[in-house]
């Protein structure tokens, strides 16, 4: 591979601190060579690993051809995952005989013109706390890691498109890029007002072709929509309004998807399984009695105590979803290669979504508790359940799930659903 160039997210810090979150949340997928030298490693009970318990499974179906992955306890727990929360696999053959998705962890690698756009994953508590050290002064690891994980061709790449097939080059296409970041930075006014602002451009900019907008034209262009968004939403947010039927039913479908857990027994979706999402799923359909408890931490509470104001979000939790948002903006981490091929615009709107995504979950752990106001650590530990999922989940690349986008998009209804769950 050529000389490697990183974009690093520089407002971003992260070291593990070994919560062992990431080995009981994800699926680790592995490769066929990764498995011939784990199953060489030959482990038994000797090591720690339960008596009969397979240390890999098969999946790919009939029809496709074997994949593989790290199994998992019956609690979900990766089965290498010791007592003390640390990798067996690590303790007894080193860090670089982990699977690669493991070292990998939580960074992610999206094509960036002649760079690579580093990111993070928020599935991990430390990343969502911002703990660490500073990515800024980890590049030589990561281009270590990168050149494991990032194709020779990737600085051939396109840039992913504004909007269906409206392409431009990646020194334009980063100009949006560079938009949207600046709007979300600007901490002079809440989070919900410059979410707004930014949907507001967005859709200026879906109305708009760019055959003939390029460059120092592009700039005039961006600078114009970007004025008329903070002029449109000033300091204050605007007043919710309860969302339409349609957008609360297809919105709470969406929290559903980002609310289950797909480790363990859940992978393997038996009947019992399935049948048992099929009721889930109808009564979030529904929207009436209690919350079904989707994974251990939810208890049950009554659909219609999580529409009521729970006094916004506290100033902390402000900043670590002002920190989410660019690092997600910055990395490229919610289009193109990142978001299931998909184009900026469509992208941004469901990136935008993760907003009152967070703030039900939020409430509904809240809830749970017993409390009617949010605190930082139930924004924290929503982020780590809904980013789990978020453009790593395969649901959310169906057309039926980009409809659902699409719907909320047309319904004006992503903007209302961040004012009415940030109250």
């Amino acid at each position: 591979m050529p000389a490697l160039r990183l974009e690093l997210p520089t407002i971003q810090n992260w070291s593990c601190h070994n919560c062992s979150g990431c080995c009981r949340q994800h699926v680790i997928e592995i490769t066929d060579e990764e498995r011939q030298r784990i199953e060489k490693q030959r482990w038994t009970a000797a090591d720690g690993i339960p008596d009969g318990q397979s240390v890999i499974q098969a999946f790919g179906g009939v029809f496709a051809a074997n994949r593989y992955r790290l199994s998992h306890r019956p609690d979900g727990a990766c089965v290498f995952l010791n007592d003390d929360g640390l990798c067996r696999i690590h303790a007894k053959f080193g860090e670089q005989a982990k699977p690669l998705a493991c070292r990998v962890y939580p960074y992610a690698f999206h094509p960036r013109g002649e760079s690579i756009a580093v990111s993070l994953r928020f599935s991990c508590p430390s990343v969502v706390r911002n703990l660490g050290t500073p990515v800024a002064a980890q590049s030589e690891a990561l281009k270590r890691i990168a050149r494991q994980v990032v194709p020779d061709s990737a600085s051939k790449l396109p840039p992913p498109p504004i909007r269906g097939r409206q392409q431009l080059d990646w020194p334009d296409f980063l100009k949006f890029i560079a938009a949207l970041d600046e709007t979300i930075a600007r901490m002079d006014v809440p989070l919900v007002v410059r979410l707004q602002r930014s949907l507001f451009w967005i859709g200026l900019v879906e109305q708009a072709t760019f055959e003939k907008v390029r460059a120092a034209r592009l700039t005039e262009f961006l600078e114009i929509v970007t004025q008329a968004a903070s002029e449109q939403f000033e300091t204050n947010p605007p007043a919710a309004a309860k969302p339409v039927r349609a957008a609360a039913m297809q919105f709470r479908m969406l929290v559903a998807q980002y609310a289950r857990r797909d480790t363990g027994a859940e992978i393997k979706a038996g009947l019992r399984v399935r049948l048992r999402l099929l009721r889930w799923g109808l009564r979030f359909a529904r929207g009436t009695g209690n919350v079904p408890p989707m994974q251990d931490g939810f208890r049950p509470v009554p659909f219609s105590q999580l529409e009521q104001p729970f006094g916004g979000l506290p100033d902390e939790a402000e900043q670590i979803l002002t920190q989410y948002f660019r690092v997600k903006i910055q990395g490229i981490h919610f289009c193109g290669a990142a978001w299931y091929g998909v184009g900026l615009i469509e992208g941004f709107r469901s990136l935008v979504l993760m907003f009152p995504v967070v703030a039900w979950i939020a409430r509904w752990l809240a809830a749970g508790d017993g409390r009617d106001r949010l605190q930082t650590d139930d924004i924290v530990r929503a982020i780590t359940l809904a980013d789990h999922h978020h453009g790593y989940s395969q649901v959310f690349g169906t057309i039926p799930a980009r409809r659902r986008t699409a719907l909320l998009a047309g319904l004006d209804a992503i903007s209302n659903l961040c004012l009415w769950y940030n109250r």
